[in-house]
Formats: structure tokens, sequence, C-alpha cells
């Protein structure tokens, strides 16, 4: 740069433009929503604020605009207490910035080994692996891991059927390795497990890892795993509490084998979901460190020991079967939220870990997401970049207030016995149950499944996986599930189920509605055929060549006021069982009974979708 040239320190991007305030951001949004609105009915700034703000399936409230009033004096810094920026601080010599972990599951050891040399290869820093009737046997986990450095690579293992041989068969991997600096963790976690299985926690287990791990200081013998809750359907606060509550139990237990609190801290990891809402995501995992470190300042640990260590795997109640390709956008938004969040090891799950064995393919774009967010986007190399947003701080804070309230109940009674007694499971279906409604009208999208599908797709086919043991606890849960019934109850009929779409007009009345309805009804597999134009003989020829009998209307208010009631009245007496229309009855022109003798409902953006689509395979008789 030369002399006369101006510095970075001298250049004002945005001197030209006046510095934006409140009052003219309030002016914009009540331009925006009372633009259709009747004068005298305009929404008041209160009002706006009202409907702009939302509320979480576990109560955290979303406000449309955050200020410096929403943030905290006193951000902190990272790899001190309270731990909100993380416990370490990223320096940049470690590319990543984060262990990179991908989960092996393959029940054959030829090929779990593969597939943990191939991923060490070429870009993973950590092995997971789980060890079940369903994935790797116990006894051949000394094959699979047969070729990894133990004092390069943490390793993990994990089990959903029996927790305690699979970290014997670790142990006894790690015993005959020779190596030093191992570190990883032993996965016990009784509560979780009992959560999984059901019957009472096996608190006697804790006693038993710890002896397991002595030889190896870098080992955590205990994981607390909340992602397990977040498959089981928890909110955000839900799996701060829980993780909370079952960290707490854990500490007493270790103490009464003889640990230091400090101690107790140190044998103790975290395992975390990561999901699709990045920002709740990252709020989350700072305000798990906040929490923990303040149950750790009451129980007296030592500042240095009260980081809470956490190992982010992305949410697989959020994968789908269909349209699985969006299951890698689900993976990078979830893991990028992990990393910015500050977690120590990230997993993201493979595109098709719902439909099956993940392949070489799938692997390696799961195994690469991590690489590229961490060696190109060098996201690993910064700390805590959210941390001062007044959003991000905001929410960290809310969290942390909600879990901790919740936590404390829990903790009063015991969170074992908040498993064992079906508290837990309440807690959960109320949640899974309000999450529900959600999908069911869409406010929660998923692309690809509930919106924008794809119902003409050709599956994936991957190897299947093996039956896995019936666990008997609190049930597992996706989110797309649903809609993924909906779909295959479509493709079993003896015959495609249509629904013809009567298109009043030109494209220019009709498009938009039409597009809205022909996605509504794919959702369900349900293919759509339109017929256009103003003649009721038109949509009556239609409606038999496609062997249907429901229809939509589809057009403009205009449109309809002129011909919706005689096409809608043609239908039916050609023998349409149920006649609707895509928008409000009122733009039919005419009073609610003459609509109601041959108009059987309607669509709309905010209806039902779940409860339309099963209405209409049922008369369809799919």
């Amino acid at each position: 740069m030369s002399a006369e040239e101006p510095s970075a320190a001298d250049l004002s991007l945005a001197a030209d433009f006046a510095t934006p305030t409140l009052e003219a951001w309030e002016k914009e949004v009540l331009k925006v929503l009372n633009r259709k609105r009747p004068e005298g009915k305009e929404l008041s700034i209160e009002q706006a604020y009202k409907r702009l703000t939302s509320t979480t399936v576990d109560g955290l409230v979303i406000k449309p605009l955050y200020t410096v009033d929403d943030g905290v004096e006193e951000i902190g810094y990272p790899g001190v207490a309270p731990y909100t920026r993380g416990t370490t601080v990223r320096t940049g010599e470690m590319d990543e910035g984060w262990f990179i972990a991908q989960l092996v599951e393959d029940p054959d050891p030829a090929a779990a080994r593969r597939a943990i040399d191939e991923d060490l290869e070429r870009g993973t820093s950590a092995v997971w692996v789980r060890v079940d009737p369903d994935a790797v046997p116990a006894e051949k986990l000394p094959d699979v891991l047969g070729d990894v450095l133990f004092d390069l690579a943490p390793v993990h293992v994990s089990s959903n059927t029996d927790e305690l041989a699979a970290a014997e068969a670790l142990v006894k991997v790690l015993a005959t390795s020779g190596k030093d600096n191992i570190r990883g963790t032993l996965g016990i976690d009784p509560i979780g497990f009992a959560a999984l299985n059901g019957g009472l926690p096996d608190q006697s287990v804790v006693a038993r890892a710890v002896e397991l791990a002595k030889p190896f200081p870098g080992l955590r013998p205990l994981v607390v795993d909340a992602s397990r809750y977040d498959s089981m359907g928890a909110g955000d606060v839900q799996q701060l509490a829980y993780a909370l509550a079952t960290g707490v139990e854990y500490v007493r237990a270790l103490t009464e084998t003889g640990l230091t609190v400090d101690e107790a801290f140190d044998n103790i990891a975290f395992r975390v979901s990561a999901n699709t809402d990045q920002f709740i995501t990252i709020a989350r995992l700072r305000a798990l460190r906040t929490l923990w470190s303040r149950v750790g300042e009451v129980l007296g640990v030592a500042p240095e020991h009260r980081g809470a260590v956490q190992h982010a795997v992305t949410s697989l109640r959020e994968i789908s079967r269909d349209d699985a390709y969006v299951n890698v956008l689900r993976g990078t938004i979830s893991a990028f939220a992990a990393s910015v969040g500050q977690a120590e090891t990230i997993t993201v799950l493979p595109l098709d870990a719902a439909i099956g064995l993940p392949n070489d393919l799938s692997r390696r774009i799961a195994r690469n997401t991590q690489i590229l967010l961490a060696e190109e986007s060098n996201i690993g190399r910064v700390n805590d970049p959210a941390g001062g947003a007044w959003y991000v701080e905001s929410m960290t804070q809310q969290l942390s207030e909600k879990a901790w309230e919740l936590f404390g109940q829990l903790d009063e009674a015991g969170m074992a016995k908040a498993v064992a007694d079906g508290t837990v499971a309440q807690q959960l279906a109320a949640t899974n149950e309000a999450r529900a409604q959600l999908l069911a009208t869409r406010k929660l999208p998923l692309t690809g499944v509930s919106m924008f599908p794809n119902h003409t797709e050709e599956a994936l086919e991957r190897t299947p996986r093996p039956e896995a043991p019936k666990l008997g606890g609190i049930p597992l849960v996706r989110d797309s599930e649903v809609f993924e019934a909906l779909r295959d109850r479509s493709a079993a009929a003896s015959k495609r189920p249509t629904v013809l779409l009567a298109c009043l007009g030109t494209r220019r009345d009709f498009g938009g509605r039409e597009g809205f309805t022909s996605n509504l009804y794919h959702v369900g597999g349900i293919d759509t055929v339109i017929a256009e134009g103003t003649d009721p003989q038109v949509f009556v020829d239609a409606l038999k060549q496609a062997d249907t009998s429901i229809a939509v209307l589809c057009s403009s208010a205009k449109v309809y006021a002129e011909h919706g009631l005689t096409v809608a009245r043609a239908l039916k007496e050609a023998g349409a069982a149920e006649v609707r229309v895509a928008g409000q009855f009122k733009e039919l022109g005419a009073d609610e009974a003459a609509i109601k003798e041959v108009v059987d409902g309607n669509v709309f953006d905010g209806m039902n979708v779940v409860e339309l689509l099963t209405a209409t395979l049922d008369k369809l008789e799919a």
C-alpha cells in the first residue's frame, strides 16, 4: 500500500448512510403490516411487536428485534470461568479448532475398520464407535480399532444396550496399545440409559466406570448424553435441565467413591445435540457451560475444573428419510452452530442415517462438511464469534434462567427418580404434542418433506440396518415420520391417489394457488392433475379422466365470484365426493349457506396438513 492510500482504520464504509433508529425501523414495520388493512383498523407498534414475537415448544420467547438493551454488560473471556465463551482458547494451531469424530456403527467389523481408517486418513481427528447387537460387536472392538493411534485420536464408545460391556471392551484395547496420552470417553450414562431402556437407573456402574478409567487420566468415564433426550423430543430448555440434573447426580455418586468434587467434574463429559436453529444451538452450548460452572461454584469446585466439555452431534430427530440430500444442509447448519458454540468434539450424522447403513459417499459428505467449515471457512480459528451478539446473549440468558428453574425442580426429587417414575416421559410427551401441532400446520416447516416435497423422487437404496433390540424406554421420534407415513400410504395404494385442481381462468389468476395446492397434496405423496378454463364441462371431463373423487378450485377472488360456485356444483353433480376451494369461502361471492351446499372445505396456509392429507387418503381409499 502506498503512502497516499488510506489505512483500514481510516476507512468508513457506512459514512454516506444515516444511522438507523429504532423509530425508523418501527415505522417501516408498520408500513408493511398495515399495507392492506382498512383505515381505522391499523395495528399499533405494540400489536406489531406481539404479532412478530414467536415462542418455541418449550417456552423460549423470540422477539423480532434485539438491541443493546438485550445484551450483557460483561461477556467474559474464553477459557476461564464461567466458560460461557468456551472451555479452551482457540489459538489457530489446530486447524479444525475441535475434534472431528464420525460415528461408526457398521456390524461388519471389517467394514467398520475400513470406515475408521478412511475417516482418519481423510480428515477426522477422533473416533466414536457404537457397541450394540445391531452395531459393532463388543468382542470385535480390538479388530475394529486395530489401526487407530490412540495417542493422536481420542476414542469414544457408546451403547444403547450394555454400556459397561462397551466400556470394558475399549479399556482392554487401550491397555494393550502401549500408548500414553490416551483421551476419550467410556460412555457410561446410567440415567440416560434408563430413560432409553426403561427401569431404574443402576448407579452402581459409576464406581466401576471410575475404576476402568483410572489407568488413563485423559479418559472421562461418564457421559451425560443429552442428545438422547433430543431424540426423544426434548426442547432446548429440557435438554439443558436434564443434563444439569444428571450431571449433579453423577457428581454425588463420584464423590461417594472417594473422589473430590474437582476430580468428579474431571470425570464427566457432555454429549449434546446440534440442530438447525443455529442461534439457539449456539446459545444452548454456551448456556450449558455457564450453568455447569455455576453448579461447580456452588459445590466448591475450583474454577479451572468447572468447564463442561461437550461433544455435539447433529440432531437425529431432524434427519428425514425423504429428499435425504436436504440433510446435507441440515448437517451443515447444525455443525456450524456447534463449532460457533465452541463444542470440543463434533459429529455430523450422514444424510442417509434414517434410511439404512451410510455408504462411502454419505460418510464422505458428513466428514467433509466439518473439514470445509474448519479449514476452508476457518471457523475453528475464532473464539466465540457469536459472543456479544445481542440475540445470542439474550437467548443464552433466557435458556439459562428457564433451564435452571426446571433443573431445580428435577434436582429436588432427583433426576434418576424423575426418569423412573415417568416425570421425564410426561414432560417429553407434552413437548412432542406441541411440536406435532407446529409440524402439522407447517409453522415448523421441513424442507423437502412438509414444504417443497419431491413426491416422485427415487428412494435412496442402502444396506438395511440389522434389527435393533427393543429398548422399552421413552420412545424415539423423528420430526418427519408423520409425513413419511403418509407418503408410504400413498405408495402402497393399489391406485395412485390423485386430486384434481380445477384452475379457473388463466395462469395469472390461478398460478399462485395452484402451486401452493399442488405442493400441499404432494406432501402426502398424492398426485395432482390440472385442468384450466371456465367451462364446467372441462372440469367434469378432467375429473372422470383422472379417476378421482376430490377436486380443489384454484383461482383469484374475482374469478371465484364469477365462476366458482357454478364449477363446484358441476363437479358435485358429476360425482365428486369432495370439492374444496384454495383460499377463503367468502371469495366465492355468495352467502354461507349457498357455499356449503357444494363446497366441503378449503385449503390455506397454516391449516393442519396432516389432518387434511389423512382425510383425503381415507376418502380415496388409499
